[in-house]
């Protein structure tokens, strides 16, 4: 069985604000990001993960997080969660 990689979106309960990066293990990457082993999110947490999506290749993750850095994947992730957001936003 082929191994996927993952493109991902965290957000801080902390303050607000997503993290988006990629990973070929998609739990151990999030288990580093809650207990602080991340220099980019480790003054950010609490952390909750709120999306992500499998590809089949290392360069189809990238280009995906690349894309949910613009503000176009910032608009298709506010669209996506619009449900998670009215559902959740007593949380941030």
């Amino acid at each position: 069985m082929k191994q996927f990689y993952y493109t991902y979106v965290l957000r801080s309960l902390k303050d607000g604000n997503n993290y988006t990066g990629y990973t070929k293990n998609l739990k151990l990457r999030f288990e580093q990001h809650c207990n602080g082993e991340v220099d980019s999110t480790k003054n950010r947490r609490p952390l909750v993960l709120i999306y992500f999506e499998a590809c089949l290749n290392q360069q189809d993750a990238t280009h995906r997080e690349k894309y949910l850095k613009t503000y176009y994947g910032r608009m298709f992730l506010k669209n996506r969660l619009k449900r998670w957001n009215n559902e959740s936003s007593n949380l941030i």
